[in-house]
């Protein structure tokens, strides 16, 4: 994978997270916390989770090595996680835009949160992380209509249909 196929994943994700947040901006605060028995209980602790999941891996590629998740308590509104995504988002970007394709095929080590060291080429990770969003993603759209809300698309062929994403 090549730096700029690297960056339209990670704009892509960016994209589809702003999508979905928007979707759940329409929820209630207690249809945001309410606990419906799904991943991380419901819409607010998946959010959290992915947002949380996010940042540590972010984390491991500037050399930290987090020892635990950020809490729900750390994001106490959907207001403040959007305003924290979006910092991250523009962190990650920048990030991604400063390497090249050598770097991104490296072997690029971390730690998890029981100091266990792995090595896996760089582009990996972030692959990773993308897909493990996506993922939470697809759990939050099905949380939403049980919640009769209606999600948006977050599809990747939709992203590359928009006109300002054509290579």
């Amino acid at each position: 994978m090549t730096k700029e196929e690297m960056l339209d994943l990670v704009r892509f994700d960016a994209w589809a997270t702003d999508r979905t947040l928007e979707s759940v901006s329409a929820l209630t605060r207690e249809q945001y916390e309410k606990d419906l028995g799904s991943s991380h209980g419901g819409v607010r602790g998946t959010l959290v989770h992915t947002f949380s999941a996010d940042t540590i891996w972010f984390a491991r590629w500037q050399g930290e090595s987090p020892t635990k998740a950020i809490s729900a308590e750390e994001v106490p509104t959907l207001d403040a996680l959007k305003s924290r995504w979006k910092e991250y988002q523009q962190r990650l970007e920048a990030y991604v835009r400063g390497l090249d394709d050598r770097s991104l095929h490296a072997p690029f080590g971390y730690k998890d949160f029981k100091g266990n060291p792995y090595t896996v080429p760089l582009q990996n990770q972030i692959q990773h992380k993308v897909n493990h969003s996506s993922y939470h993603r697809g759990q939050v759209v099905t949380m939403l209509r049980q919640l009769g809300a209606k999600p948006q698309s977050t599809d990747l062929i939709q992203y590359f249909r928009l006109p300002l994403n054509r290579g």
